[in-house]
């Protein structure tokens, strides 16, 4: 009888463990071949900007180097700005602003002292990425003309490479897929033309 009994449970285990397989819960692959956890992240990525900040590459530093001229006025950020001057924006138009690896200066900026700095040997950073345009409108309220849906745009900060602080001045930079640049000053946005390929 208790041999009987033995056999029995003998049998009842390995019945068992051939059920449950290694113990481990079987894994859903996704059609996409990506883990949710990843599939998450790269929706995250796109709907989101990051905002790590991280030094120039040097695609970008050759695009982003040199003199450039204040082109044209884009139009204004949903924000209302008093110092925006609108509806034609800051006189800026004409004006040059020079961005190179050992100086950043924008003491061509003719008629607002304002918005005139110098700073030798800055830190240039991207401050956010945003991989298309829904994702840079959710972040900064622009509105850039002729902005592409899949359109990667970098915000550049510039700063004092001791201090981490930002220039004085009201001026900030979007690179768009290295072929654009951008100024917004306050709630105006200007596009910007170079004039001169020199970097330092």
């Amino acid at each position: 009888m208790k041999k009987e009994i033995g056999v029995l449970m003998l049998s009842c285990i390995v019945f068992l463990s051939g059920c449950g397989g290694s113990g481990n819960p079987a894994s859903v692959m996704q059609g996409s071949g990506e883990s949710p956890s990843k599939q998450v992240t790269t929706q995250q990525n796109n709907e989101y900007c990051s905002l790590e900040r991280t030094s120039l590459d040097s695609e970008t530093e050759k695009y982003f180097y040199g003199t450039w001229n204040v082109e044209k006025l884009l139009g204004f950020a949903n924000s209302y700005n008093d110092a925006s001057e609108y509806p034609t924006g800051q006189k800026f138009i004409g004006d040059e602003i020079i961005i190179k690896k050992d100086l950043f200066s924008s003491k061509g900026i003719k008629n607002y002292s304002r918005y005139q700095t110098e700073l030798r040997n800055p830190l240039y950073e991207f401050t956010a990425t945003c991989n298309n345009s829904d994702s840079f409108y959710r972040l900064y309220k622009l509105d850039i003309p002729n902005l592409n849906k899949n359109d990667v745009v970098k915000a550049i900060g510039v700063s004092n490479p001791s201090t981490k602080i930002s220039i004085p001045v009201s001026l900030s930079f979007f690179v768009v897929n290295n072929e654009k640049l951008i100024l917004l000053s306050e709630a105006t946005i200007f596009e910007l033309k170079k004039i001169s390929d020199k970097i330092n």
